[in-house]
């Protein structure tokens, strides 16, 4: 062995052991990483928890209503429909995925739940009334359902970023609250047309009294 390989593999043997010791440095900050990540997910109290268990139920119902849509909707309120159908949908599945993740009982075996004391819940009678209006009729029942749907869908939310503890949920909350709101805006908009043209047809009861006394 030369003088050169004898001043090489030492060095080489260095150079090998910093990589190593990198490359387990960068695996033990992955590790911690995903433990704190864990950890956060893992973090919740009771708030949390009757977060999930109420806004999925609620969401279920809503997209109960806009399943309605497809056959009895105007073209506009079916496009919404559809918008409110996609985004409730994945949002269930991510608070059932939350409540597994918590050890905690899922709203399909809580048989003794009541769904009615929840804010903007339709009762049966409601949804009874919706699935048999078509038309317009079906378009302003719907808006207005869903108007006061999302007003309480936001204040459950808000309750949630109020008391409730975990990241997740807390996020969740958050896009609830926004998306919500920005729809509640979007539906009075469009029930402020409708209103116009059903007066314009003598729909009101107040336009046909007016039209008696003339």
């Amino acid at each position: 062995m030369n003088v050169l390989q004898r001043v090489f593999m030492p060095a080489t043997a260095a150079f090998a052991t910093i990589a190593l010791l990198t490359a387990c440095g960068g695996a033990e900050e992955e590790t911690t990483q995903s433990a704190s990540e864990s950890s956060e997910n893992e973090e919740f109290n009771d708030s949390d928890v009757t977060f999930a268990h109420m806004m999925i139920p609620h969401h279920e119902q809503a997209v109960t209503m806009t399943e309605l849509a497809p056959e009895r909707a105007g073209d506009e309120v079916q496009a919404l429909a559809e918008e409110i159908q996609a985004a409730q949908g994945p949002e269930i599945d991510r608070m059932n995925t939350l409540l597994e993740s918590w050890g905690q009982e899922s709203v399909q075996d809580m048989e003794d739940m009541d769904h009615d004391d929840m804010t903007g819940m339709m009762s049966d009678e409601q949804m009874t009334e919706l699935e048999e209006a078509e038309g317009e009729e079906f378009d302003t029942m719907f808006l207005q359902m869903m108007i006061e749907h999302h007003e309480g869908a936001v204040e459950m939310a808000q309750t949630e970023l109020d008391e409730g503890t975990n990241p997740e949920a807390r996020d969740l909350a958050q896009q609830i609250i926004e998306d919500q709101n920005t729809e509640i805006e979007q539906m009075n908009e469009m029930l402020g047309v409708e209103g116009q043209d059903s007066q314009g047809d003598g729909g009101s009861s107040e336009s046909q009294e007016e039209n008696g006394e003339d």
